[in-house]
């Protein structure tokens, strides 16, 4: 299995730890296809992916096209490629390279498919407060997560992880079961099986107003789910009102639903006890991190 030509397609963090497992395992690919670098901060330099980073560190051949055009099939099809390994590269790959190797292309999914489909299932697990998660090998097609089952794995956890946790534990649990299954693969024992898409389920893309919380109003559990699930990006924050005293300066008060001005104020840290949510360590906007309690006692 050591001598497979492999060409492994990622771009995240999930990724990554898909990566370290397969190396710790013996497997290294042979080509590594991520996304190209994008521009970071306010003077937007460009910055390399941790995929293309790890590729950098491990001295393997890398591409990072901004599509899969013609151009980069042409690359693709100039060696002999074994297999195709996808674990969360982010984009919809095409049937002229799905179809270029060997034995095929096989993703590894961060969840028990038909279950949580599309971009971001990690976080969709945590705000569900699922216990009982899992590892998805699937055959690449040309659908989002739609493809014929290779092999699963049930996962049971004893707490819920923040998505960093979450995210580590089943990009390595996922890396071995397709160290696991690569010899049966290759040697044609596994038998595929098709989803049942009638039982499919759909994540949504994750965007950065998710991680506002109505800390007041809201549900003490939810809150503490999604501070779980947001915890790598956006992060989850609340806001509160600018007010002006008579010296000209700015005090904050409590957190408004709706505030006229309004300073937003990052949770750093929080826990759930006795059926509420509470909050430990925050971030507001323009300072330095502080106690929460501290930041109460100067609204009096």
């Amino acid at each position: 299995m050591h001598n497979l030509k492999i060409a492994f397609f990622g771009t995240s963090n999930f990724s990554v730890f898909c990566l370290d497992e397969i190396k710790n395992l013996g497997i290294l690919p042979s080509l590594i296809i991520t996304s190209p670098d994008k521009p970071v901060g306010r003077k937007l330099i460009l910055q390399p992916n941790p995929v293309k980073t790890w590729a950098i560190q491990n001295k393997i051949n890398f591409l990072t096209p901004v599509k899969l055009d013609s151009e980069t099939i042409y690359s693709l099809q100039s060696t002999a490629y074994d297999l195709f390994l996808v674990a969360s590269y982010g984009k919809i790959i095409p049937k002229a390279v799905i179809n270029l190797p060997k034995y095929q292309t096989l993703n590894i999914h961060p969840s028990l498919l038909p279950k949580y489909r599309g971009p971001s299932p990690l976080q969709a697990q945590i705000l569900n407060g699922d216990k009982e998660v899992g590892i998805s090998i699937m055959l690449i097609d040309e659908q989002v997560d739609h493809g014929s089952l290779v092999a699963q794995e049930k996962i049971i956890l004893e707490n819920i992880l923040n998505f960093g946790e979450l995210e580590k534990k089943l990009a390595t649990e996922g890396a071995k079961l397709f160290v696991k299954i690569l010899p049966d693969w290759v040697e044609g024992k596994i038998k595929t099986q098709e989803q049942n898409h009638n039982q499919a389920t759909f994540t949504k893309k994750v965007e950065k107003m998710d991680g506002e919380l109505d800390i007041i109003n809201g549900d003490p559990y939810k809150n503490y789910l999604k501070f779980l699930a947001y915890s790598d990006w956006p992060g989850t924050f609340f806001f509160v009102e600018k007010k002006h005293n008579l010296s000209g300066h700015q005090n904050d008060t409590l957190p408004l639903a709706n505030g006229r001005e309004r300073l937003r104020v990052i949770i750093k840290n929080s826990k759930y006890t006795d059926g509420k949510f509470i909050i430990t360590k925050i971030l507001p906007e323009g300072k330095k991190e502080m106690n929460y309690a501290d930041f109460l006692r100067g609204l009096k």
